[in-house]
Parts: structure tokens; C-alpha cells; sequence
């Protein structure tokens, strides 16, 4: 129990850290020291450095799964302000270091980089679950729900790597807009 504790205490000051900083050229070393730790605990407790990233990363898409509930606290009433509340928070600024991270270990992990394919396993079906149970709550069948669901997660993350890469927040919030319109639809109701 005091590994796992220790293992714990390590990822969530590294992701405190790296929110902050920024991966760009972060040395192991450089982050070690900076939580308090050496680079041999961290390679220890994560096996890599690439272990280490993915697990910051999944400690990220944790914590953003967590915030789903306040930020959709009903899931049947308004989903287009439930939407745009969504895409508001994970499209600030603050969280552009750990997006950032997301797309570059998740490009690494389909290429097969050795370290980081774990990070594969659940990446699609662990929002999938939560947004299907919305989607159902708003009146769509199971089968729609899930296959908007899978279409909406592409969609936001699409549009994350294109401000991310363009900083063209006026051209990514009109094409959320626009695929608002399309999920109302879905319901309905556009």
C-alpha cells in the first residue's frame, strides 16, 4: 500500500508540475527534481519516462472525466449550453500543456512507440461510457447515443488539436457551434 501511496503522491505532483510548466523539453531529471524526488524513484514507480507521461495523462482524462458531472450537472436539460459549457473548459488556455502532451504521446502510441501503447488501451471507451449515458438521458436510442457519442469525442478532440495548432479560438468555437446544431438535430430538436 505505501508503494502504490508513494506512486500516487509522485504522479499528481508531476502533473501539477507539468500543467504548470509545460513537457517541452522537461528532463526526467529536471522534473525530479522539481517534485521533490530523483529521476531513478520516478523510473522506479512508472518504469519510463514515456510511462510516466502516459500515466500523467490518464491522471488528466481522470480528472477531466471527473468534472463532466458539474459541468453536465443534469444531462436532460439544455445540452447545447451543456456543450458549450463543455467545450469552454477543456479549450482554456490552462489546460494547453496537458493537451498538448495528450497529442504528442498519443501520436507516439499509435506509432508503437515502446512506453506508451498503454495509453490506447481505453482511450475512446472511457468517455464513451459517460457521454452515451448522456446522450441517452436526452432522449436518443443506445445505438445513436454511443455512435454520437464516439463522433462527439473525435470532434472535440479534433478541434482541440486544431486550436492547439492554429490558435483560432473564433474557428473552432463556430465549428463546435456547428456540430451543436448537428447533435441537436440528432434529439430532434434542431
Amino acid at each position: 500500500m505505501a508503494r502504490q501511496d508513494a506512486r500516487d503522491r509522485l504522479l499528481e505532483r508531476a502533473v501539477q508540475f507539468i500543467s504548470q510548466r509545460g513537457l517541452t523539453d522537461l528532463s526526467l531529471r529536471e522534473l525530479a527534481a522539481a517534485i521533490g524526488t530523483s529521476h531513478r524513484m520516478l523510473i522506479h514507480h512508472f518504469g519510463s519516462k514515456e510511462g510516466l507521461w502516459v500515466e500523467v495523462i490518464r491522471a488528466v482524462e481522470g480528472q477531466q472525466r471527473a468534472a463532466l458531472p458539474a459541468l453536465v450537472p443534469d444531462p436532460t436539460v439544455d445540452p447545447s449550453a451543456a456543450m458549450r459549457a463543455w467545450w469552454a473548459h477543456i479549450s482554456d488556455p490552462s489546460l494547453w500543456p496537458n493537451e498538448r502532451l495528450f497529442f504528442e504521446i498519443y501520436g507516439q502510441a499509435l506509432q508503437g512507440r515502446p512506453g506508451t501503447t498503454a495509453l490506447l488501451d481505453g482511450i475512446v471507451e472511457e468517455w464513451l461510457g459517460p457521454i452515451t449515458e448522456i446522450n441517452v438521458a436526452q432522449g436518443m436510442d443506445p445505438e445513436t447515443a454511443r455512435a454520437m457519442g464516439r463522433l462527439g469525442i473525435a470532434v472535440t478532440r479534433g478541434l482541440l488539436l486544431d486550436l492547439l495548432a492554429t490558435g483560432d479560438r473564433e474557428g473552432t468555437t463556430a465549428a463546435i457551434e456547428a456540430w451543436i446544431a448537428l447533435n441537436e438535430a440528432a434529439l430532434g430538436r434542431g
